[in-house]
């Protein structure tokens, strides 16, 4: 099944400035606990006991790193060079909120990272208690699953087993988004973040399975790119229709049942999207935990601005470089400039 999200990037707090104790004492033990079960790749290769399947996925991914460095320009550094076991779905699990009539994400802010919008916890209690908190105070929440993350190149990030066995493309993909977020990354905005390591992605995805996989491989990927861009229509509808009701004049209780009604909808027209898909259910697991506000600022995060990079990269005629250029000297912008030209960019893209 597609991932309908990247790999969310996760800045342990031994470089954070707020919050409480307990937060730091998860994130830090968790995360040192992480790096110190890792291998380099290249020793389990050389080992006879390790399996021949890991072997070969192995193999791939360092292939692909290779790829990333040789091909794409990403950093040529230690992250993705080793392996570390990991069971289950997630490495950490993300948390956002927001308020009860809003579709902005609540901010927690770091030092050297900046504010993001969501919160990574390797304790999944310790997540759940917190989850529990903020809804207490009326807050919509949504916990998800993350299969990996980046600390932007402060250490080299180990591979984890939740993703060795992901289909090729969606390896490649991860692996080429979060060495994205090495080679740029703006503090307090993550949206920018996202939407550049997404056109990252794509782009160094095509070109991989161009250069390297079957036509056969290629046209599944462009199928599952095509599913995807129209569910995250469906939730980008449903995201600026509630904008538009909680900006308005209408009462608390006309808010709540227009928010239901939203909802609804949303259930509603992703069953005809299936129908149209021949019954293609990937994105059901999406619908399994309850809908919120919350569940719908994660997606705006990753797409956003999502046009505007495309743009830019259509601008540098494909050439990376140039596109990492531009996407830096924006990046630089004081961010009420940056915010302008993001706007300007994003109304061009829609001509």
């Amino acid at each position: 099944m597609p991932k309908v999200f990247p790999a969310l990037l996760l800045l342990v707090p031994l470089l954070s400035g707020c919050g409480s104790v307990s937060y730091y004492s998860q994130a830090i033990s968790g995360h040192l606990s992480l790096m110190a079960k890792r291998q380099p790749i290249r020793q389990l290769l050389e080992q006879s006991t390790t399996d021949g399947v890991l072997k070969e996925r192995l193999l791939l991914a360092q292939s692909i790193r290779d790829f990333a460095s040789d091909t794409l320009k990403l950093p040529d550094n230690g992250s993705y060079r080793s392996f570390v076991p990991v069971e289950g779905e997630a490495v950490v699990w993300s948390l956002v909120a927001t308020g009860k009539f809003s579709v902005e994400p609540k901010q927690w802010c770091y030092l050297v990272i900046g504010c993001a919008s969501y919160r990574g916890y390797f304790d999944l209690g310790d997540a759940q208690r917190y989850k529990s908190k903020l809804e207490a105070e009326g807050l919509d929440v949504a916990l998800d699953p993350v299969p990996a993350y980046s600390t932007l190149g402060w250490f080299d990030d180990p591979l984890p087993g939740t993703v060795i066995r992901w289909r090729d493309w969606q390896l490649a993909g991860l692996i080429f988004h979060e060495l994205a977020h090495q080679r740029l990354y703006v503090t307090d905005n993550s949206a920018f973040n996202e939407a550049f390591a997404n056109q990252v992605q794509q782009a160094g995805v095509a070109r991989w399975l161009e250069s390297a996989r079957s036509p056969q491989e290629r046209e599944a990927w462009q199928l599952s790119q095509q599913r995807q861009r129209a569910f995250v229509q469906l939730l980008m509808e449903t995201r600026n229709r509630l904008k538009v009701l909680y900006g308005s004049s209408a009462s608390e209780l006309e808010k709540t049942r227009g928010k239901e009604a939203e909802f609804n909808r949303l259930t509603a027209d992703y069953q005809r999207l299936k129908q149209r898909w021949d019954g293609y259910s990937g994105y059901d697991v999406w619908f399994q935990r309850r809908l919120n506000n919350a569940r719908l600022a994660s997606i705006a995060t990753y797409e956003e601005w999502t046009p505007v990079f495309e743009l830019l990269l259509k601008r540098a005629n494909g050439k990376l470089e140039d596109f990492y250029a531009a996407s830096e000297r924006l990046g630089e912008l004081p961010p009420a400039q940056r915010l302008v030209q993001i706007q300007a960019l994003r109304r061009a893209a829609e001509y």
